[in-house]
């Protein structure tokens, strides 16, 4: 492939005209998004087709290829879910309650961005993650080969090795949880280039989030943790479904990261839990 001449539109892409065109897009944060995109481009064609991707309405990060995360930079595919920032908080709250070395799964990965940061706070994990999207899973792979997660295709627990029931220290999850009625709601961002598995999370939006708290007491190790992103409105029925499991449930919320956390615990011995 030819690199364009300088003398080629291409190459007069101007840091100026790159955020005119961005601007006039409606990109609210022209000037640091035409940073990143001249960063990245590798020749001023490659700039070129980058800025029409995004003028034209594509995440900026699959425009990219990548994500920031966590102080990680993670590759993200086109119709792959973009991880955000207020599941930062989720990390957060679960680096706080692990262990080095500590088993962890992570369902409803997409990029693997959780599973990977959590692996790089706690220094080594067993590292599983888990999605049904085959797109999500080749990603996934793709971030966390360095950390030697093992990912996994299929419906949230079911594809997990036998061998991890009982032994998961902290499972993870951040699942749709748009409820199906807001879908239309959504920036276009989103609701035209994210896959809608990865978005829409039923009537109320904790359809899958139910599941994955009824699933969770026959993975998790004794005092083993589930921590499940969820909306500050849906809270108050994930924690609900999580003390229905069995488990020993509570709410954190983080103003900073406008963000939403409920948090199983297996309780001490003595007292039941769903099998």
């Amino acid at each position: 492939m030819s690199v364009p001449s300088p003398s080629s539109s291409a190459a007069s892409l101007s840091h100026s005209a790159v955020v005119g065109r961005l601007r006039s897009a409606g990109c609210v944060f022209a000037e640091d998004e035409a940073d990143l995109l001249i960063s990245t481009a590798r020749t001023p064609g490659d700039l070129a087709a980058m800025v029409e991707r995004r003028v034209a309405g594509l995440p900026l990060e699959h425009v990219l290829g990548w994500a920031e995360f966590c102080g990680l930079r993670l590759a993200v595919e086109p119709g792959v879910f973009v991880p955000r920032p207020r599941s930062e908080f989720l990390i957060r709250q679960a680096a706080a309650l692990a262990r080095p070395g500590a088993v962890v799964v992570d369902l409803c990965c997409g990029s693997g961005a959780l599973g990977a940061a959590l692996a790089a706070a706690l220094g080594r994990a067993e590292l599983h993650a888990v999605d049904v999207e085959p797109a999500a899973v080749r990603c996934a792979r793709r971030n966390l080969a360095s950390l030697g997660g093992r990912v996994h295709q299929g419906d949230l627990y079911e594809p997990l090795p036998e061998v991890l029931r009982g032994r998961v220290d902290v499972v993870i999850a951040s699942p749709p949880y748009v409820p199906t009625a807001s879908i239309g709601l959504l920036p276009p961002e989103a609701r035209l280039h994210e896959p809608a598995v990865a978005l829409d999370g039923g009537a109320d939006g904790l359809g899958v989030a139910r599941r994955v708290a009824a699933g969770a007491p026959r993975w998790l190790a004794p005092g083993g943790r589930l921590l499940i992103e969820t909306g500050e409105r849906q809270a108050a029925l994930a924690a609900e479904a999580v003390a229905a499991a069995g488990l020993d449930a509570r709410v954190a919320y983080c103003e900073d990261f406008d963000a939403t956390a409920v948090i199983g615990t297996v309780p001490a011995a003595g007292r039941n839990v769903a099998r």
